[in-house]
């Protein structure tokens, strides 16, 4: 079994992937440790796509049941369409704003107004930047289920939700 746990900067995919990739005893993986160089500060290169690509695509096959989270629009249909269910996280604006001012402070002593600009057009943005109406356009692609998680709830209620679409699953055993 394969997850997806994606949505806009800030809405909780990191936390609530790791969270469900540990109830299940199964591996997580970061989109982001795939889709950046390792490089200090962190985030300021950016890997080649077919690198990127090759590299999670390994790591994929190397287990059975895996958690990814972060956005894998783009990423080419081997690694798009090789998820058992996703799982797409909705918060409010303010809430991610907030969530990423502090990721930002904390990695770098400060956040930066620009990516917090950008983050801030998510639900607003264009079809065809990182924006809710490319991630609907995406999801409505996809072959296997879609499950909305919308508001900002603890992780243990949005892990609660997931038991009904993962009960039916060989989650975990793989």
């Amino acid at each position: 079994m394969r997850v997806l746990v994606t949505g806009a900067a800030g809405s909780g995919t990191s936390t609530l992937g790791e969270a469900l990739a540990q109830r299940w005893g199964v591996r997580f993986l970061e989109a982001d440790a795939y889709f950046w160089l390792p490089t200090q500060p962190p985030f300021s290169a950016k890997r080649e796509p077919a690198e990127r690509k090759a590299l999670l695509v390994q790591a994929l096959e190397g287990h059975g049941s895996s958690v990814v989270a972060g956005s894998v629009i783009a990423w080419g249909p081997e690694i798009e369409d090789t998820f058992d269910l996703v799982v797409f996280l909705y918060v409010s604006t303010e809430v991610r704003l907030q969530r990423l001012k502090q990721r930002e402070e904390t990695l770098f002593g400060q956040a930066n107004p620009a990516f917090l600009e950008w983050a801030s057009q998510y639900d607003a943005g264009p079809p065809e930047g990182r924006s809710l109406a490319k991630h609907n356009a995406w999801l409505a692609a996809r072959q296997c289920p879609v499950v909305r998680l919308v508001g900002d709830h603890p992780v243990t209620e949005l892990l609660s939700r997931l038991v009904g679409p993962l009960s039916h699953t060989s989650f975990g055993m793989g």
